[in-house]
């Protein structure tokens, strides 16, 4: 991406409102490789924050432990590296609350993209949101956990980046996967040009 763009990007993993494979809306566990992984890929590609969402308390707690060990505790000193990428971590309940967040942050209600491995009304390409981004107003590109974020949701996003397709028929990468595919899409060199 050219150097003298102003991206304003934020990312978002979403653990409700989110279907399981029999199609239930549901809240998701919190997978530490998650944590990690999407943080390390926020670092990479120069998002400004990756929050957490999740809304109940035991898995807030979970969460909060983890952060507390890479950002404050002995994993702090430990690993620096893992600590700068654990540094734009935040936890916080809702996906309203995380749009205020970024709100307050910037002055600008972000825009809000989701993904999904289906196509919607509203579905945009990697191209047209990548030239998008140059505007240097607040995105926050979501992503979801279980089986996907609930449709309702979806629907009430602004955008829904197309899917990514691979060379197969299989499509069921593991979020943390879609995330490092993603960003590179959106944030990363043209290195076809």
């Amino acid at each position: 991406m050219d150097s003298k763009c102003k991206q304003n990007v934020y990312i978002g993993l979403l653990h409700y409102p989110v279907y399981n494979k029999r199609m239930d809306v549901i809240s998701t566990s919190v997978t530490n490789l998650d944590i990690h992984d999407i943080a390390r890929i926020s670092c990479t590609y120069n998002v400004k924050r990756y929050y957490v969402i999740h809304p109940l308390d035991t898995q807030r707690n979970l969460i909060r432990d983890i952060l507390d060990y890479w950002q404050q505790g002995y994993g702090a000193t430990y690993n620096s590296d893992r600590k700068a990428a654990l540094d734009r971590v935040a936890l916080i309940p809702g996906l309203e609350e995380t749009k205020e967040a970024i709100r307050k942050e910037t002055g600008a209600v972000p825009t809000v993209v989701t993904t999904d491995a289906r196509i919607y009304p509203n579905t945009i390409t990697y191209r047209d949101l990548r030239r998008q981004l140059r505007d240097g107003s607040p995105y926050l590109i979501l992503f979801g956990t279980g089986w996907g974020i609930e449709k309702e949701t979806m629907l009430k996003c602004d955008y829904i980046l197309e899917p990514v397709y691979g060379a197969g028929e299989y499509n069921h990468l593991s979020v943390r996967s879609a995330v490092a595919i993603i960003m590179d899409r959106l944030l990363g060199e043209d290195w076809w040009s």
